[in-house]
């Protein structure tokens, strides 16, 4: 009987250990508990030390530090129609511990599924080259959308970053066709308007020209002098010809003259000489 009784002590010290223990939580400095006694809501305690009473209360603990989810690649369409892979971090952390467990069953897992809305609702109204230079602007954008909607659970987000936004590679080739073709317009507008321009010189060095002959002479020197130093040639200006062919002809007709001058006889050169003697 004795020996009945000293078990049945030490079993009752054991449960009431063990009851003692289980009552007694502790608390972190970045957590909180949120308290339910059977079933209702009956606040928010920590950090530290408190008591709960077994089998009567109940609690829940929830993180404050900031928390980081990362969405997952998903496949959006631009405002301009464009299919881009992309793929975003959120970074919150709980504000209200009591909404967030009482307002919504995950927070975290409903933190994530909305932000995935949020980026497919703000990208599909932007184009893609605003997507690709405006990056911390539609970073800011979603972070404020996801915090004005996650404020009834309690959640803060600080902040979103878009990760990568990538072109299948289709669409890459696509677009890089569309580049050449662009780059060859503008390439063909400008020869365009090159050729305009020469033109439209041209035809006021024509009528200046005409004005001015002498302008079109002295063009003309110029163009064979370029000629000549290139071609390490000696060039005669085609005014000079008139020149050149005036001076052969004086000569030509000199020549003549001493051929027509008239000879003497020979009695009479026979005479001058007695006469010299």
């Amino acid at each position: 009987m004795p020996l009945l009784t000293n078990i049945a002590l030490y079993v009752g010290i054991l449960v009431i250990v063990s009851i003692i223990y289980s009552s007694i939580k502790v608390i972190r400095e970045y957590e909180r508990a949120v308290i339910f006694r059977l079933g209702r809501l009956l606040g928010v305690k920590g950090p530290g030390i408190f008591f709960l009473i077994p089998l009567v209360d109940s609690m829940i603990k929830v993180d404050l530090r900031t928390t980081v989810i990362d969405v997952s690649k998903q496949r959006m369409i631009t405002k301009d129609n464009v299919t881009v892979d992309v793929d975003a971090v959120v970074y919150y952390r709980v504000s209200d511990p009591q909404k967030a467990i009482v307002q919504v069953e995950d927070y975290q897992d409903a933190t994530r599924l909305l932000a995935q809305t949020t980026l497919r609702d703000v990208l599909g109204q932007v184009d893609l080259d605003y997507l690709l230079s405006q990056r911390d602007e539609l970073n800011k954008r979603v972070q404020k959308i996801l915090d004005t909607a996650t404020d009834p659970w309690g959640i803060k987000v600080i902040g979103v970053t878009i990760k990568d936004a990538s072109l299948p590679e289709d669409m890459m080739r696509a677009i890089a066709k569309q580049a050449e073709a662009e780059r060859e317009r503008r390439s063909r507008v400008i020869m365009a308007m090159g050729e305009m321009e020469a033109s439209k010189k041209m035809t006021e060095a024509a009528s200046l020209y005409q004005k001015v002959p002498i302008a079109l002479r002295l063009r003309e020197l110029q163009t064979l002098t370029e000629i000549a130093r290139e071609k390490n040639l000696i060039v005669v200006p085609s005014g000079s010809f008139g020149a050149v062919a005036g001076f052969t002809k004086a000569m030509q007709m000199s020549g003549q003259k001493e051929e027509k001058k008239p000879v003497k006889s020979k009695r009479a050169q026979e005479f001058v000489e007695d006469e010299e003697f």
